[in-house]
């Protein structure tokens, strides 16, 4: 007899109204090196929402279920793992693009290489919350643009979930570091985080207060999260030699060719690009990189800000909230918490 699952469905591309709650298989047992997780929550990202609008990255005949990050406790494990066993604590990041079901589910299927340990004293909200965001910004600013002690550090986007992740990265390694924020409440919380210098940009223009707060140096590093646009003026915002990493993809020069002239190193950062391509070292150096910021996270040393926190029967509600934009911290989605 075919087992089941609650699960979200993507039913076609659209907006949260194509998201149905539903009941679908479960395929366990999987392969030897799977491990069936028991979700208790997952979290939102800015990701879901772009599959869900315009269809999954990968076709397959499994069924589309969005989600990306999981937190839960291990209900069995396959034939060949030796690293876990039920009853395990666990987070990840896997699935959600079309091939492998996501975690807007009530169970994930995930191989072990992928699985970091929940540390008892970080919660199962927290858990979920973490993985995609610090893997991206870790590997932007620690791997890529490698940011050192007492360097200039702008984050766009300072409040978001993946920005409040990155300022504390950033600060962490010794950087003094600067975020945009749209308001006060905003700029007290990248404050709390330890950015030194909140920037308003839509009252301010943050290349002006960059380059003053630098005096006139101008950054080493920037994060790039939100587009064209922004990435472009950054450019003039940068000391020579500067180094940014963006998720939002590579533009054209400015006009005045800034960052050709002053020989600015860009980075194209996507952290889903070892699961779209099936790179299983990378993966498992992604698995790595949650494990040592969960022991950042129980050693305090980082916080995962939630939100918002919705039940799975109201991820329609949960994705109106995602649209909406502005959150401070992440949107979580509690699947079998009391």
């Amino acid at each position: 007899m075919t087992k089941k699952m609650q699960a979200v469905l993507t039913t076609t591309a659209g907006g949260p109204e194509v998201l149905e709650l539903t009941d679908v298989p479960l395929p366990w047992p999987g392969r030897g090196e799977d491990v069936l997780v028991r979700l208790k929550a997952c979290a939102l990202n800015p990701a879901d929402s772009f599959f869900r609008s315009f269809g999954p990255y990968i076709e397959s005949d499994n069924p589309f279920i969005l989600g990306h990050d999981g937190a839960g406790i291990i209900e069995d494990v396959g034939a060949d793992v030796s690293d876990f066993a039920p009853g395990d604590e666990v987070c990840f990041c896997n699935g959600g693009l079309g091939e492998t079901p996501g975690t807007y589910a009530e169970f994930a299927i995930v191989p072990q290489s992928q699985l970091a340990r929940k540390s008892a004293s970080v919660s199962f909200a927290e858990a979920a919350a973490l993985p995609l965001v610090l893997i991206t910004c870790w590997e932007s600013l620690y791997e890529r643009v490698d940011i050192q002690p007492q360097e200039f550090a702008l984050i766009h986007g300072g409040a978001g979930g993946t920005g409040h992740m990155a300022v504390q990265l950033a600060a962490l390694r010794g950087g003094h570091v600067a975020a945009t924020v749209s308001s006060d409440e905003k700029a007290e919380f990248v404050r709390s985080l330890g950015v030194e210098k909140p920037i308003f940009y839509d009252r301010e223009d943050f290349v002006d207060v960059a380059r003053t707060w630098t005096a006139d140096r101008g950054l080493d590093v920037a994060l790039d999260n939100v587009g064209a646009v922004a990435l472009q003026k950054t450019y003039r915002a940068m000391a020579p030699y500067g180094r940014i990493a963006t998720l939002m993809g590579t533009p054209a020069d400015d006009a005045d060719e800034t960052a050709y002239v002053n020989n600015l190193t860009i980075h194209n950062v996507m952290m889903l690009t070892p699961m779209v391509l099936k790179l299983h070292d990378r993966l498992a150096a992604q698995a790595t990189i949650v494990d040592l910021g969960m022991k950042l996270l129980s050693e305090q040393k980082i916080k995962v800000h939630i939100a918002d926190t919705f039940d799975l029967k109201d991820i329609r509600a949960a994705h109106e909230r995602l649209d909406a934009g502005g959150a401070m911290g992440k949107i979580v989605i509690n699947i079998g918490l009391k």
